[in-house]
Formats: structure tokens, C-alpha cells, sequence
């Protein structure tokens, strides 16, 4: 049996194209995924597609099963689902999610995929990796009974922290972008919604996720004293002005980092496993289908991420469709 299969790769910044690649042989604990659906994160993506991934990250930036190197050729991507077609018999025929690039079949280690819950369809289930990243944010936030928490940024990550705030017994919950089409979204997932300027002050905690130093600013400006800000944006090779003065200190605010390479210290004892188990269980929500605002084609990959980047295909998380069940094997 000669396998290929076909994958989209990042020619050079601003240039995407698909190419054949061939399978290797499975060994006895691997897994053969077709493809079913993947999911383009936007901001991190699109970023990568640019080439705006700094030198000095290039190796942190790495993607589990990346191949080649920043700024490219390049293949990236990690918000996969598929059918596991041969394996293990636990896992044929289970739907599964896996860390892998945006291609129509793959061989990956057993451990390298995570079956989906029969509670969670599988074109949402590429939400996964996104509700992780929330999952750890909150982790590292240490949300309180009757917080009053806004989140800055309906971005893909933005919605995700709402999305799982919502469920908090006792607090309040603003969504806040600069956006007013967020607003519906912010509706489906069931938290408050407000432009910057009209935002509620006061705030236990402020989740900063809008990757743009107005957001930063206008976070620290929403704290309570001795509030703390959790930064989730990535901002590339962007330099960031962070407002220290004035009653920054006075107010004895925070500023914490989170990222969802590592588990959160709060949940050391938890593994990379056990986290992304848990995203999975939660979507079975269906208000998370709100954050899926697009769908392609994987033909259509090399037109469709340029103009993701440019904004003229608008996105929280743009779904990539795999048709055709045979694609990528030939006898």
C-alpha cells in the first residue's frame, strides 16, 4: 500500500500552498487520522502566516508535530480532528482530536490523540485547543465565588474564558471588545457584552486577551485596588507600551502572564493529558458553537488564509471541511 496524503504549508510569509506528502508505514503504536475537520486559530495563525514570530521564540512557538522552520517553508497547526482509520482496536473507529497541521491523513504516536466524547460533535470538537488555553487561564486566575471579572478581547481565546466563566455560580461576567458584533456572540455564550469605553469597572479580575496595548491599558484601568490582570495575548514581535504609572503602583495592581505550554503551577499535579481531557468534556456545550464563524474547504486553504489575516474573512475560530473520504491513499 503506497499512502500520501496532501497538507498545506506556509511557502513563505504571506504564501500558503498544498502539497503531497507520503505516509510512513504505522508502526505498532500509531495511529493512522483521516481528517475530518481543523480549525485555524486565528491570532496565532495568522501571525505565523505573516512571519511574525520573533527569532528569539521560534523555538517556543514550535508546534507539536511542525515541520520545517519560522518563518517557513513551514507546516503549522494543532486544532485537528479525524477518524482513527488503523491502530489500536481501542481507537479504531473513535473519532479523536490531535495537536497536529492542517493535512488529510497523518500517523502520529497512540498517545498523541485524545478521543472525543460522544457528547461533542466533532466539527465543534476543534475547539479544543482553544478551550484548553482557557481552561489554564482560569487555572492560573483562581476565579472566587461572586467575582466581578471582565474578560478584554472577543477574540477565539477571549470567548473561550467566557464561555467557561459563564458557568461560575454567583459572578459577573463582562465581555469586552471594541466589536459591537460581538455583542451576539457575547448573547449565545451568556455573559454581558460592552465596548471599551462603556465597560463596568471595579473588577476582582480582568482577563486581557485582545493582543493590543489599548486593550492592556483599558484592563488595568477596569481593576478594583489590588485587582490583577491575567495576560493572555501573544503578541508576536510587536512591541508593547504597558501603563506603569500613575496609580499603577498606588493601587498595588497585577499583571500575571499565562501560557498554555506549560500547566498551570496552580495544577501542577495535573498533566498536558488530564487538561485537554477536560476541554473536550466541556464542549459539550453547544453555546460553544458560537465561536465557530466560518467554514472552508481544505482546497481552498491557500486563498482563504490571506484574507483571514487581512480581515477580510472576519473569524473567531474558521473551521477547514475535509470532503472526501478518500483523499490522500492510493493503492
Amino acid at each position: 500500500m503506497n499512502r500520501a496524503a496532501r497538507a498545506f504549508w506556509l511557502d513563505s510569509p504571506g504564501r500558503g500552498e498544498i502539497r503531497e506528502v507520503d505516509l510512513p508505514e504505522p508502526g505498532p503504536d500509531e495511529v493512522v487520522v483521516r481528517a475530518l475537520y481543523s480549525g485555524i486559530s486565528r491570532g496565532t495563525e495568522t501571525l505565523v502566516f505573516r512571519g511574525g514570530v520573533p527569532e528569539s521564540q521560534h523555538t517556543v512557538m514550535r508546534a507539536p508535530f511542525q515541520e520545517g522552520d519560522f518563518p517557513g517553508p513551514v507546516k503549522y497547526g494543532y486544532l485537528s480532528v479525524g477518524v482513527v482509520e488503523e491502530g489500536p482496536e481501542s481507537l479504531t473507529g473513535r473519532t479523536v482530536f490531535c495537536l497536529y497541521p492542517h493535512q488529510t491523513r497523518y500517523v502520529v504516536p497512540a498517545a498523541a490523540v485524545t478521543p472525543v466524547p460522544e457528547s461533542v460533535p466533532a466539527g465543534r470538537a476543534v475547539l479544543a485547543g482553544t478551550v484548553e488555553t482557557a481552561v489554564n487561564a482560569l487555572w492560573d486566575a483562581a476565579p472566587l465565588l461572586g467575582d466581578r471579572i471582565a474578560v478584554v478581547g472577543g477574540g477565539m481565546v477571549g470567548c473561550s474564558v467566557a464561555a467557561l466563566l459563564a458557568r461560575f455560580p454567583g459572578v459577573r461576567v463582562q465581555l469586552v471588545d471594541a466589536d459591537p458584533a460581538r455583542a451576539e456572540t457575547a448573547e449565545a455564550l451568556g455573559v454581558g457584552f460592552a465596548l471599551p469605553a462603556d465597560a463596568d469597572g471595579d473588577c476582582d479580575l480582568v482577563v486581557h486577551a485582545s493582543a493590543t496595548e489599548q486593550g492592556l491599558a483599558r484592563a488595568l484601568e477596569l481593576l478594583r485596588p489590588e485587582g490583577t490582570v491575567v495576560e493572555l495575548s501573544w503578541y508576536g514581535d510587536r512591541k508593547v507600551g504597558v501603563p506603569l504609572g500613575e496609580a499603577f503602583h498606588s493601587r498595588r495592581l497585577t499583571i500575571r502572564g499565562s501560557q498554555v505550554g506549560t500547566v498551570s503551577p496552580a495544577r501542577a499535579h495535573r498533566g498536558y493529558g488530564d487538561r485537554l481531557a477536560l476541554a473536550l468534556d466541556l464542549l459539550a456545550d453547544p453555546a460553544l458553537d458560537a465561536l465557530v464563524t466560518g467554514e472552508s474547504p481544505f482546497e481552498e486553504l491557500p486563498a482563504v488564509m490571506p484574507r483571514l489575516v487581512s480581515g477580510d474573512i472576519p473569524a473567531l475560530c474558521h473551521r477547514v471541511r475535509y470532503d472526501d473520504p478518500a483523499a490522500g491513499t492510493h493503492a
